[in-house]
């Protein structure tokens, strides 16, 4: 146990000539050994220094590092303070390391409270001292703050900022009667205040609790955080407390009740990002659909630059956004590797200021210019998408396999492929927009689950079902490392059976084609032709041949420069055209790194120097959302992890189509993101299951295994069986 004396052996530093200061210096009386963290430690620095500038610090002293051997001298000072061990005091740790602008520390030290008695009063500094000795080993820097123990009547924690939001024009005060210590141990949980710079009251959480802190008492707090903001040049992260008056009434003409006093004042250590005015609202929305996990630079230039261009120009056609905005905004963009849309041009969200809107002509005026153009496009879509359709399938049917391809053409096929997508995702775009399919219309994911059935059937191992009925690639994500697993054989054959569609007949399987085929899409064993699917559906289907044939091409342009698909997805597409067309490989390349994994993206968000802000929800209820395929149904919570319960309502993030296969045994859908279009919307339907898109924090709102109710007609997902 380390002695008052030994100083957890910082006695080496006594040489001559070193200075020691006194055993105890007072708070209160400006001396610059108090207001120097070295020997004071940050806290009893802090607190010297907001006394000396005439802040409300309780009187007190501090044994500071090194100090002078003198116990007299330390008793004298507990005696003055305690009143001979009268009035209780507290004993606090006090290092330089804490309560820094790198680090608080909060907590790892300790403090004794309710201190009485000169004997008590040494084994608590002992404790305190005790403590700087660190888990790793080494040994903090260590002084004593000591200070009378104050009953407060309310206290807790103040910030001269919004720390959860980043927002340095707003405080937050967490207030618990009593002192803080219960609060900041959470033990307690406070009742919560957002004030102005000036101290009114913006709100309160929860919004039912009884108040605590009167009008006067919030502007006091906010004095006092500004006070404190300026003596120590930014927003503070303060303690403090209320005293009970003398006869427990009413002290002062505006309503407040004892003195406010400040425990402690630190830097915030840690403030959340905040976005510029005007920064865009972002999330993966419909885009995560069709590109839902982690992009390779290569894969962005490949699958969602075309993506963004294909739809600025459906918004463009259907004049839903100005376009001067559209040439210097991507509608889509990537985030640490993961696909955005611009969620204001797509119309996913609200105009920012709806009443600023309504008053503004240009959007109407711009809508009327593209109303003509819309009107015919309308009757021509259908055939123009037909066509397009066409177009793409005899493209890929004369494609020689990558293997036979030189470079340049290799490289012309990719310039193709790229050129497509953005056709191709520009009338998707319009035909969800204008086209009205029928709920019971078919889609491509129930598609390729019959053309994955019957592949099975025929006994097709399920790495070869692609290549045997390309329409299986509905299914999976595309991707330069390997294609995502097809579902279990019971669930597909579900899925048939449930989509109102008959299970193949099994047929004896024929001998494989030796050879290569003439396209990498052609199908290698005489299985039926795709259906017949609405225009939509079509197109997002050749969306996914087209990723798959730009698979191809790459992995062979892989294979020729002698390094793995994952390495070359880490060119830029400038790059690697370059190299098709003969020139060497970048020379840093093999230094480059790959990105480092990143979380999904929140369903809305705006970025902050690159930081991931997500979005407040603003007046959702529990579970408001958005219904999309009708129908109510009870059931238990399913992430799609470990055993699914029987009555299973699946509850994800995106309307992932891999998750097709699981909807015949599912009660009900729940999603945080996504489109009444959707694969997995438009697939619900077709098996009337109840299906709501867009609740908000879904998945931590509602756990695994907890039993909710979703209606699909109006969009409510609550806890607990409500029938």
């Amino acid at each position: 146990m380390t002695t008052l004396d030994e100083r957890h052996g910082e006695g080496a530093r006594e040489t001559a000539g070193t200075y020691r200061p006194d055993a105890a210096v007072p708070l209160d009386l400006g001396q610059l050994t108090a207001m120097q963290p070295r020997f004071a430690g940050s806290k009893a620095a802090n607190l010297a220094r907001a006394a000396h500038a005439g802040l409300p610090v309780l009187p007190g002293f501090v044994i500071p590092e090194s100090a002078g051997d003198d116990p007299a001298a330390l008793r004298r000072a507990w005696q003055d303070l305690s009143d001979s061990g009268a009035l209780a005091l507290v004993v606090r740790s006090s290092s330089p390391q804490e309560d820094t602008e790198q680090s608080s520390l909060a907590g790892q030290f300790t403090s004794v409270l309710d201190v009485r008695g000169w004997s008590d009063f040494t084994a608590a500094v002992r404790t305190v001292l005790d403590s700087a000795h660190r888990p790793d080993g080494s040994t903090a820097p260590m002084a004593v703050l000591v200070q009378p123990m104050l009953t407060a009547r309310v206290g807790g924690v103040m910030f001269g900022a919004d720390p959860v939001e980043g927002r340095a024009d707003r405080m937050l005060v967490s207030a618990v009667r009593g002192g803080p210590d219960s609060l900041v141990s959470g033990e307690q949980a406070g009742t919560n205040y957002w004030l102005s710079r000036r101290g009114r009251l913006l709100r309160t959480e929860p919004p039912t609790a009884e108040p605590l802190l009167t009008p006067s008492e919030l502007r006091r707090l906010a004095r006092l955080a500004r006070r404190a903001r300026q003596l120590f040049g930014g927003p503070q992260d303060i303690e403090f407390g209320f005293d009970e008056s003398g006869d427990g009434r009413r002290t002062d003409g505006n309503g407040a009740s004892g003195r406010l006093w400040l425990f402690q004042s630190r830097p915030i250590t840690a403030m959340a990002a905040r976005p510029s005015r005007g920064a865009r609202l972002l999330g993966p929305g419909p885009v995560a659909e069709t590109l839902p996990e982690q992009l390779q630079p290569l894969e962005e230039d490949l699958w969602v630059a075309p993506m963004a261009r294909g739809l600025a120009a459906a918004l463009d056609i259907a004049g839903s956004a100005p376009r001067r905005l559209l040439r210097t905004v991507p509608v889509v963009t990537t985030v640490g590797g993961r696909a955005a849309a611009d969620l204001r041009l797509l119309g996913a969200a609200p105009p920012r200021r709806r009443w600023l809107a309504l008053l503004n002509p240009a959007p109407g005026a711009r809508r009327l210019g593209a109303a003509w153009r819309v009107g015919r496009l309308t009757a021509a879509l259908p055939g123009l998408a037909a066509d397009l359709v066409a177009d793409v399938d005899r493209r890929l049917a004369h494609v020689p396999a990558p293997g036979g391809l030189p470079g340049p053409d290799l490289a012309a096929e990719l310039r193709w492929t790229r050129a497509a997508l953005v056709s191709l995702h520009a009338q998707e775009a319009l035909a969800g927009a204008l086209l009205h399919e029928p709920g019971t219309s078919r889609t491509a994911a129930g598609a390729a689950l019959t053309a994955l059935a019957e592949t099975r059937a025929l006994g097709i191992p399920d790495e070869r079902a692609a290549a045997a009925a390309p329409a299986v690639l509905a299914l999976t994500a595309p991707s330069l490392r390997g294609r995502g697993r097809l579902p279990e054989q019971g669930e597909s054959q579900q899925g048939m059976s449930a989509s109102g569609n008959a299970r193949p007949e099994q047929r004896p399987l024929p001998q494989p084609e030796s050879r290569t085929p003439d396209s990498v899409l052609t199908p290698t064993l005489p299985l039926p032709r795709t259906p017949s699917l609405p225009p939509r559906e079509a197109l997002r289907l050749r969306v996914r041949w087209v990723h798959e044939l730009q698979v191809r091409l790459v992995r062979e342009a892989a294979r020729r420069s002698g390094q793995t698909p994952d390495r070359v997805g880490l060119l830029r597409w400038p790059e690697l055209a370059a190299v098709l067309d003969g020139e060497p490989l970048p020379g840093d390349l093999h230094a480059r790194v790959p990105q480092a994994e990143s979380a999904p993206l929140p369903d809305a968000f705006r970025l902050a120097d690159g930081t991931v802000v997500a979005e407040r929800g603003e007046g959702a209820g529990e579970g408001e959302g958005r219904g999309v395929s009708g129908g109510r149904a009870v059931g238990t919570v399913w992430d799609g992890s470990g055993p699914r319960p029987a009555d299973a309502v699946l509850v994800v993030r995106t309307l992932d189509p891999a998750l097709a296969p699981l909807l015949p045994e599912l009660t009900a859908l729940v999603a945080q993101t996504g489109s009444p279009l959707s694969h997995l919307a438009v697939l619900a339907r077709e098996f009337g299951l109840p299906a709501v898109v867009g609740t908000a924090d879904a998945v931590r709102r509602f756990p695994p295994g907890s039993p909710v109710t979703v209606d699909g007609t109006t969009g409510d997902v609550r806890t607990g069986d409500l029938r």
